[in-house]
């Protein structure tokens, strides 16, 4: 063992002796590691940031909600079925909750409807269009258990009596009172009035797509007064264990049929949207960059390790009386092939930092200017970056550095 130590050594130490007399042949036969490692780091750094990205906004709508709708979030081919359903009702909501309360063993804990749309809210000569107002209940703070900036969510006392409070999004508050707190005063919600209690803390994006700071609150029966809920509502549905969401999935459609009074074999007239949905929509982007990386990937180690079979060759060549000599003076042949092993996988390993360092350079510069975009650099791309290049090593050194432990000594002696 002690041996094998040694010899492991003293290759490290001829095989850094040797970049350090190429240096630039060195760092010319490991670009193609380099453009595979840059590659491979890049690919696993966006699909971390999608995946990052991803679960904190599901993290906004709720992991552990269910959505009743009358539209499916995605694969709504048969139109003529779900155009003619039934709008969920806000009725129905207060009818789920009776059934829920009803059960001793519920997977669900409370419903709660939500109507939303577009306003505009203004505060003194101050006007911001475009923000989307929901009109919903007081237990519509539970579902996402969202943190407040200041001030709290309407109770509710107040959204029995359609009290016209308001709970305001970050991004609205800023802009609507530019850093001075927003308690007490009243707002303008497509003309209304509306006291302000509370402001949420900032959230960010949801999916890129649009903003979850550029929203208002306001009691359901508040949010009536002014807009029509005739054409319906989702109704929300937290669940008591995310882990048996299926069990609490099949629960609420049973429930929801008897809502609705649906016979046994009739079709549902509704549809429980939960987040799997996007998760199958997101899965083949993913599949698409990892395809993507991976042929670039592939196609850079490729290269890159012909290029440092081909420059193992010519060390060997270059050094075939070196290798006669120490053959000569009783060097083994793993001692050999252990030496040139070394020098194609520290090439190789150069080859892997110097790629690491670019794409965490890129990942940084990705950051800064532009801190919305999905990227996250993880400690195992590290790992496997390091796996990559000791494998191309090995796979692109061995021929030569074998024919190199092959070598008759007194040829390698005699060779010119």
């Amino acid at each position: 063992m002690k041996r094998l130590i040694y010899e492991f050594n003293e290759s490290v130490r001829i095989a850094w002796a040797q970049i350090r007399a190429n240096k630039m042949r060195s760092v010319l036969t490991a670009l193609g590691v380099i453009i595979g490692i840059v590659a491979v780091t890049l690919m696993g750094t966006a699909i971390r940031g999608i995946d990052k990205g991803f679960e904190n906004s599901l993290a906004m709508l709720g992991e552990d909600v269910l959505y009743v709708q009358k539209w499916p979030w995605t694969g709504a081919e048969d139109w003529w079925n779900y155009v003619n359903r039934p709008n969920p009702q806000a009725r129905e909501a207060a009818a789920l909750n009776r059934i829920i309360a009803a059960s001793d063993k519920s997977e669900l804990l409370f419903a709660v409807p939500f109507a939303g749309r577009s306003s505009a809210v203004k505060f003194g000569d101050v006007r911001i269009s475009g923000v989307f107002t929901g009109g919903t209940e007081a237990e519509y703070a539970q579902l996402t258990g969202t943190e407040y900036a200041e001030g709290r969510m309407f109770n509710d006392a107040e959204a029995g009596s359609g009290r016209q409070v308001c709970t305001l999004g970050f991004d609205v508050a800023e802009a609507l009172f530019q850093g001075r707190s927003p308690l007490g005063q009243t707002v303008a919600i497509n003309g209304q009035p509306f006291e302000v209690i509370g402001v949420f803390a900032k959230q960010g994006e949801f999916l890129g797509m649009f903003s979850m700071d550029n929203f208002v609150l306001v009691p359901l029966n508040a949010y009536a007064k002014y807009n029509s809920i005739r054409r319906g509502v989702d109704i929300r549905v937290k669940i008591a264990d995310k882990t048996r969401l299926a069990e609490a999935k099949e629960e609420l459609v049973g429930a929801m049929r008897r809502v609705r009074g649906q016979q046994p074999g009739e079709r549902d007239n509704f549809t429980i949207n939960e987040q799997q949905a996007f998760k199958a929509q997101l899965d083949p982007v993913k599949n698409g960059i990892a395809l993507a990386g991976l042929f670039i990937t592939g196609l850079s180690l490729f290269v890159g390790a012909i290029g440092i079979m081909n420059i193992t060759f010519v060390s060997v060549k270059e050094r075939t009386k070196e290798i006669g000599t120490r053959k000569a003076l009783g060097a083994r042949r793993r001692s050999i092939l252990m030496q040139f092993l070394v020098e194609a996988v520290s090439i190789c390993l150069i080859g892997g930092v110097i790629g690491m360092g670019i794409s965490f350079s890129l990942f940084l510069a990705v950051r800064e200017a532009a801190p919305n975009f999905p990227v996250a650099f993880s400690p195992d791309l590290v790992v496997i970056s390091v796996m990559v290049s000791v494998i191309t090593g090995v796979v692109s050194g061995f021929a030569p550095a074998w024919g190199a432990s092959r070598l008759d000594p007194v040829v390698a002696l005699r060779y010119e």
